[in-house]
């Protein structure tokens, strides 16, 4: 059997788009990705993998203008928020609790048709290891880290599919929060990345990507 035969795009298709895709400045405010490929994007990300599946984030997706150029001013004067074509907010649940287990449980039984009953011995899993990252004041980090899983996967997605990207830290957290109503939901945002399509006069598109060689980066035990 051939180990490749289930790959949707060849080695050299994938490395080609990495290679072409970096974090980009200047979005041209006049594209805006079309309605497929965005879906898919929502998509990539609700399929993002996540440690025991417990997928403790949540998604804004800004489109609105107004709410964009609002968060330019959180987001240290960084136009990419007004300028692409889509930004989106990646906001981690602050405080995992026994109840989101059991939101997740629930929505293992729906989907795999199986009992909750017969699910307890993960459930109980799950719960202890929330508790014992909560009382060594981890829990906060843990989650932090699903969230940057999910950024990654949206930005090789983005990439796969020819669409521009750039992860954005560089923002008020609070103010954020403010601005997207998400004081009292048990969420805060983390990061961000806008998207779309790079303006032809961002300098660094031609800006050859930097990374130390592969021999330094990569270690292989045979």
């Amino acid at each position: 059997m051939n180990p490749d035969q289930n790959a949707a795009v060849s080695p050299q298709s994938l490395i080609q788009q990495l290679s072409w895709r970096y974090a980009t400045k200047k979005f041209d405010p006049t594209k805006k990705i079309p309605s497929a490929s965005w879906q898919a994007l929502e998509q990539a990300l609700v399929l993002s993998p996540s440690s025991f599946g417990l997928q403790p984030w949540k998604f804004i997706v800004v489109t609105h203008l107004e709410v964009r150029k609002k968060l330019v001013a959180v987001s240290w004067s960084q136009t990419q928020p007004a300028d692409c074509s889509h930004f989106v907010v990646l906001a981690v649940r602050t405080q995992l609790s026994v109840e989101d287990i059991d939101h997740y449980v629930a929505r293992i039984s729906e989907v795999r048709n199986i009992p909750v009953e017969k699910l307890a011995a993960y459930r109980e899993m799950m719960v202890g290891s929330q508790k014992q990252m909560a009382e060594k004041g981890l829990l906060s980090a843990w989650a932090t880290r699903q969230v940057y899983i999910a950024l990654g996967n949206l930005l090789t997605s983005a990439a796969i599919l020819g669409l521009d990207a750039c992860p954005m830290e560089g923002f008020e957290p609070p103010g954020y929060d403010k601005i997207l109503e998400l004081e009292g939901t048990g969420y805060s945002a983390v990061v961000a990345c806008a998207l779309g399509y790079r303006a032809a006069s961002d300098q660094y598109i031609q800006m050859p990507k930097v990374r130390f060689p592969t021999e330094e980066m990569i270690r292989h035990i045979a």
